[in-house]
């Protein structure tokens, strides 16, 4: 059976700092704090369902971001083509290049899966009501490693390094460009439809 609501144990005012108990909440209420009227809490409809089905097709993008082409450069008779972590060796055979090798293989690569396996570690098994070993410390650890995720700045300088390129050769964008440009969408949504205290609340409510 889907749960009918969702109950917090204390609430605090990002606004006033007024600390209260929230109310058992069904889906679509959302909690007004007492003193100032800020918006405090949205229990969102289907938001578990919505969000996993994001990060669902946020892995299977991942993947084909990870295994078809980025692009392909010709000039006259030449033709090259790059993956995406082709941007992380190549630069780590570049003299001095090393330091920002891995911190574009942090931000692009391994945040980024780290993000797409915790929450669907999360949200799967609680979307039965049910919560697996070490749940609320990856909770923890997903709500700092979307911090650290930044695809969409690098697709952004991925756009300024094509604009250069497409000077010097003909340039065509391949699976994985339009795979990682759908990958940064469904990421973005799968983070902004749930709350994260409404995941720590029915992580507590969870078996």
């Amino acid at each position: 059976m889907r749960p009918t609501g969702v109950t917090t144990r204390s609430l605090a005012c990002h606004d006033c700092d007024a600390l209260f108990s929230a109310p058992v909440m069904k889906e679509g209420e959302r909690v007004i704090c007492p003193r100032c009227g800020a918006n405090l809490f949205i229990n969102r409809p289907d938001s578990l369902q919505r969000s996993a089905a994001y990060v669902v097709a946020s892995a299977v993008l991942f993947f084909a971001a990870n295994i078809f082409p980025f692009m392909t450069l010709k000039q006259e008779y030449r033709s090259n083509q790059m993956v995406l972590f082709q941007s992380v060796t190549g630069l780590i055979h570049q003299k001095d290049y090393a330091p920002l090798a891995i911190l574009v293989a942090i931000f692009t690569l391994i945040a980024p899966t780290l993000l797409i396996l915790g929450l669907l570690y999360l949200l799967l098994p609680l979307m039965r009501r049910r919560r697996l070993p070490g749940a609320v410390a990856l909770c923890r650890l997903v709500s700092t490693a979307r911090r650290w995720q930044m695809l969409d700045v690098y697709l952004l300088g991925v756009l300024v390094s094509l604009l250069k390129l497409g000077k010097l050769a003909t340039l065509t964008l391949g699976t994985s460009f339009w795979a990682f440009a759908a990958l940064i969408i469904c990421l973005s949504l799968a983070l902004g439809s749930i709350d994260l205290r409404e995941l720590w609340a029915r992580i507590e409510a969870a078996k």
